[in-house]
């Protein structure tokens, strides 16, 4: 037995415990000896009980199971089962997420977990063939991104979108885009760069996957009061898949079936006055935009804009534009 190799017992039981163990399952001495010896390391019962109690002192949570036989286990993880589950959930939910990015994840999501309760995770891998981006560099760019962000500096960027034939066309003539980056969003399984662009004294939003060839400038960022202001919250219970569009104060009249769906979008805080015949007056500061009206389409007359009357025209010239599109 090579000196060198047994010195190495301490952190092959370690290995073992973690691995191979669970609040459901442990392994007895016998086992524990067996897979020792696998590893080419001899060891009595009496030197695992020492090392057991080392590895308690180092704050690894080993308990000892009063069955028969007796069994050892690790219970006490950085990760609950269920803690596990959601993060698998939310990384094969992710659209930004390539299927190969998201598999990678998923891999080193389950090494924090048992072997046995790793199957439970395989199980679990059921939300497939969900549309997902295709550029596999948003990783990059959410890194570039964060170094700016915490370097106060501006960025520099090509942004693109499809055409028709599902090619990238570049945007801007295809010019360098140059940005005072603000906020990172996460909002309907993307990522958004909340920019504030001096030369037009405004904020925009641009998606993260569609971003190409990020640079962090040496430039720094200047700050002022809009800057120092902007409140992420407040645009992401505004806007409607991050489009920008102009804020209006609004009121709905929502039918009792609608209002699980708009306290959903607008938070149990919004203002909100029962009418007593199962409906409801709710105010709220909306972005007016496509992207608003198509949420709002969804409802029927289950949701109504009340006020401003503007608003109300301008949502049903949207739907007669629709149905005119249509022709006969």
């Amino acid at each position: 037995m090579a000196e060198g190799h047994q010195k190495l017992k301490l952190l092959y039981l370690m290995k073992m415990l973690q691995e191979e163990t669970d609040s459901k399952s442990g392994l007895t001495m016998t086992q524990i000896i067996e897979k020792l010896e696998e590893q080419g390391i001899s060891a009595e019962r009496k030197s695992i009980y020492r090392d057991i109690e080392t590895l308690r002192d180092f704050g690894l949570d080993v308990r000892t199971h009063q069955r028969y036989p007796v069994e050892y286990a690790v219970e006490d993880r950085d990760f609950a089962l269920p803690e596990l589950l959601l993060l698998v959930d939310a990384v094969q939910g992710s659209r930004f997420l390539t299927k190969s990015k998201s598999d990678a994840l998923i891999r080193s999501i389950k090494k924090l977990a048992s072997k046995r309760q790793r199957k439970l995770l395989d199980k679990h891998l059921h939300v497939e063939g969900r549309i997902k981006t295709q550029n596999e560099s948003v990783f990059k760019n959410v890194d570039s991104i964060q170094s700016a962000l915490a370097a106060h500096r501006k960025i520099s960027f090509l942004y693109f979108k499809y055409n028709a034939a599902k090619e990238k066309v570049m945007q801007h003539g295809g010019e360098r885009y140059v940005e005072t980056p603000v906020e990172l969003v996460y909002s309907d399984g993307c990522y958004y760069l909340v920019t504030f662009n001096e030369k037009h004294d405004d904020f925009t939003h641009y998606r993260v996957d569609r971003m190409d060839d990020i640079e962090l400038l040496d430039e720094r960022v200047q700050r002022n009061e809009r800057i120092a202001n902007f409140d992420v919250r407040e645009l992401e219970s505004r806007a409607f898949g991050m489009y920008k569009g102009d804020p209006v104060s609004a009121s709905f009249i929502v039918e009792e079936e609608a209002m699980c769906a708009v306290l959903d979008r607008f938070g149990k805080d919004v203002h909100s006055t029962p009418l007593g015949d199962g409906s409801a007056r709710v105010s709220t500061v909306v972005m007016k935009s496509p992207v608003f009206f198509g949420w709002l389409a969804q409802f029927g007359g289950d949701v109504r804009i009340e006020k401003p009357r503007s608003l109300a025209r301008e949502y049903r010239d949207y739907l007669a534009g629709i149905v005119e599109s249509y022709g006969d």
